[in-house]
This record gives structure tokens, sequence and C-alpha cells, in this order.
């Protein structure tokens, strides 16, 4: 029989929502806050010609600058205030986790619980300031030698004050956005980083699909290919959908225990783990590690070294290189995002804790083995997984010229985002819907 909660969950509708006044706030606070973030995509940074720099983004704009341009909503290419978007602030978080596993003192300071969550989150905006810094700079150092093929240079200002300027602008960017993003998560519905990654996908959709429909009209693009992408979009984002949901339940057993003279206990349970741990980090995690390298260098190859404009070559779209790098690295934070994630030996004694153990297994440290194993092997799919939804967009390009938009990394992202956000409305409401049984029950009680 369904418990009570699961009955409301079964009942839920939007309908509830015209009655759920906290709700409709959060999602209006997050709409307006989106909406900044999208005018900031489109004032220019100072000091920038934006047709010279149109044009060489054109001639250059595959491979992981493409990608970048995809994160950061466009800003990229039209050189805007957040062109370096959050990912200097996405970088920062990984170092920060990387180094709780390793430094003892953040490991230590990490294990405080809320307290130390908020010295890790303040640590980690301050490395956000140093990244930043450091890569508003290379960026200025780009452009500087960056020049039209009719002779026409990008910066229209005097050396020092055109990377003073630019570091100052991007990197205040930046902090904005980081900014912006803590306020959604407490004030609006869903996690601010990833909508924000998410609403410049969607908000460059269009004219990617624009695009792609006049690369058919031109002839470029047969019909049926644009008909085939079209077909295999949405069942990539079916297999989204499924593996996203997709999870091992192991079962767990809870022994009865007598009380008196009546019965607890005796039920069992389920402990889910997800095929995809991990979620969308792994590809955003990899995309930011290999977005700056990469972005200055194709910026700087033109009149850089030759060793430069090999590397360059090799980093384009559908190389092995890139390939190689970016696979190795979404499989590695797969397995580290996981372990950070699910501690299986933390897991193991909370269950011993309260009784509860897992058929044919010892509790302890038999049941952390064995759910180690059981957790390597479903992120060995998952990994499997979004190598597979990352490579992809390069196939697509290199063979056909699509627009990176089409590509498995921004359906993932944008799925995943959606269905989290969903789930978190779904909970508002069904926490609403209590709230109003509460009361009911309340006022009948004094009746």
């Amino acid at each position: 029989m369904a418990s009570a909660a699961e009955q409301l969950a079964a009942n839920l509708n939007f309908g509830v929502l015209a009655k759920a006044t906290d709700l409709k706030k959060r999602i209006w606070f997050t709409l307006w806050a989106l909406v900044v973030y999208r005018l900031g995509t489109w004032i220019p940074m100072p000091g920038v010609d934006p047709h010279v720099l149109g044009d060489l983004f054109k001639q250059s704009g595959g491979g992981m600058l493409g990608m970048f341009d995809m994160l950061a909503g466009g800003a990229l290419h039209r050189m805007t205030i957040f062109a370096l978007n959050i990912m200097p602030y996405i970088s920062a978080s990984i170092i920060l986790q990387l180094m709780t596993t390793v430094v003892p003192s953040l490991e230590a300071v990490k294990k405080e619980g809320e307290a130390g969550r908020k010295k890790i989150n303040q640590y980690t905006r301050y490395l956000t300031v140093v990244i930043a810094v450091m890569q508003a700079y290379g960026i200025a150092v780009g452009l500087e030698s960056m020049t039209s093929t009719r002779g026409s240079a990008v910066m229209m200002e005097s050396h020092m004050l055109f990377r003073f300027s630019t570091v100052v602008t991007l990197t205040g960017g930046t902090l904005f956005l980081m900014w912006l993003g803590e306020q959604i998560t407490a004030r609006g519905i869903g996690q601010g980083t990833s909508l924000i990654i998410m609403a410049g996908i969607v908000a460059e959709l269009p004219a990617a699909i624009s695009n792609t429909l006049e690369l058919g009209r031109t002839g470029a693009l047969p019909v049926l290919v644009i008909i085939g992408i079209l077909i295999m979009s949405v069942a990539v984002i079916a297999f989204i959908v499924f593996m996203e949901r997709a999870q091992r339940r192991i079962i767990v057993q809870y022994p009865k225990r007598q009380v008196g003279n009546k019965m607890f206990g005796g039920e069992s349970s389920h402990l889910p783990l997800k095929v995809n741990t991990s979620g969308v980090i792994p590809p955003i995690f990899a995309s930011s590690i290999l977005l700056m390298p990469v972005t200055i260098a194709q910026f700087s190859a033109a009149g850089g070294p030759e060793w430069l404009t090999t590397f360059t070559a090799l980093m384009g779209r559908g190389q092995p290189l890139y390939i190689a790098l970016y696979l190795g690295l979404i499989v590695f934070f797969s397995f580290f995002y996981t372990a950070v994630v699910f501690n299986p030996v933390d897991t193991a004694e909370n269950l011993k804790k309260y009784g509860g153990f897992v058929p044919g297994i010892r509790p302890g440290k038999n049941t952390s083995d064995y759910l180690d194993y059981v957790l390597t092997r479903l992120t060995v799919v998952g990994a499997a997984y979004l190598s597979a939804l990352s490579i992809l967009p390069e196939l697509l390009i290199s063979k056909f010229s699509v627009p990176f938009y089409f590509g498995g990394t921004s359906l993932l992202i944008v799925v995943s985002v959606t269905m989290d956000t969903v789930a978190q409305v779904q909970s508002h409401l069904l926490a609403h819907q209590y709230e109003g049984l509460i009361k009911k029950s309340r006022l009948r009680g004094r009746r």
C-alpha cells in the first residue's frame, strides 16, 4: 500500500502553484536573475573592436573555443563583460575539492559541518578571484596580438590601459555571476551555477537551429541529414532521461525487535545508487580545465611561436589529442566526484548504527566493500555514458559542420538541470500540500 507521501506525490499537479506564494516568489526571482545575466552577455568590454573580433572568431571558433562560447552563452565571440562566464568559479571549486582530499587541514575544515562548509566556500571565492585575474590577463595579452586579415587590430587602446581594463572588467563580471548564482541557489529555484550555464545554452539554441536550416537552404547540408539530426536529438534526450533516472536498488533489511508486548521493525527498504552519480559535473569540469589554455593558444597562435600553432592544430575539432584529453578528464572526474558525494564507509556505518544490513552481507567493512564494488561498476557505466555524449558533438562538427548545440554535452546539461529544477518545484509543492493538510487537521482537532 502506498504511503501518504506517495499518494500526495501521485495527486500532485501544478494547479497548486497558484496558492504556493513562496514558490512563486522563488520562481520569479530566478527568472529575473537569469534575465539580468542575459543582458550582461550583450554589454561589450571596453577597448575591443567587436567586428574584427567576430571575423577572427569565425576563423578559429572551433573545438574548445566553440564549447567555451556555448557555455558562456555567446558572450565570448561578442567579448562582453561576462566573457569568462562562471568558469573560474567552477575551476576554483574543482581545485578546492581536490585539495580537501589531499590536505589534512582542509579535510578537517570540511568535517566541521556547516561552519566548515562556509569556510570552504569563502576559500573558493578567494581562489576564484585569483583564477579570474590570471585568465583575464591571458585573454588581454592574446587579444593584443590579434589582427584581422585586413590588418585591423582588435585592441583600440594602449597596451597597459587595455590590460588593466580587461582584467578589471572580466574579473568583475565573473564575481558578479558567482554572487548571482549563490543568490539563485539561496532565494530561487534550482542550483544557481548550473542554471546560469543552461540559460546561456538555451538562449543560443534558436540561432544554432537557424544556422543549421540555412545550411540546408543553401545546399551545404542535405535535408535528410538535418532530419536525421533532429530525430537523433530527440533520441538523445530520451536516452539522457533514461540514464539520469536509472538506479541500482540495494535491498536493506531491518531486524524485528520486541518492545513490551509489541513487535517493531522487520521492514525492508532499499538504498538507491544512481548509474550516473556525478551528473553533469564531469563534462563541465573537464571543459573548464581545458578551456583557458586552448582559448589563449588559439587567440595567440597567429603571432606566436611554431609550437603554439602546432598545439592549436592538435586541439582542434575532432583531433585525437583533444578527444583523448577530454575523455580522460571526464572519466577522472566521474570517479572523483562520485567518491566525493558518496562514501561507502560512512553509509555502511550508518546502516550498522540503525540495525540495517544488506541480505547475505555482514555489517561493517564487508558492507562497505560491497557498496564500493557496486558503485565502481555503476561509475564505469556512467563514465562511458558521459564520454559517448561528449564525443557526439565532435563527430557532428567534423562530419557535418553542425553547431555545437545539437551535441550531447549541451543536451545533457539542459535536460539534467531541467529535471533537477522540476524536482525542486515538485518538492516545494509537496511541502505546501503537507502544510495545508496539517492546518486542516489542527482546525478539525479544535472543533
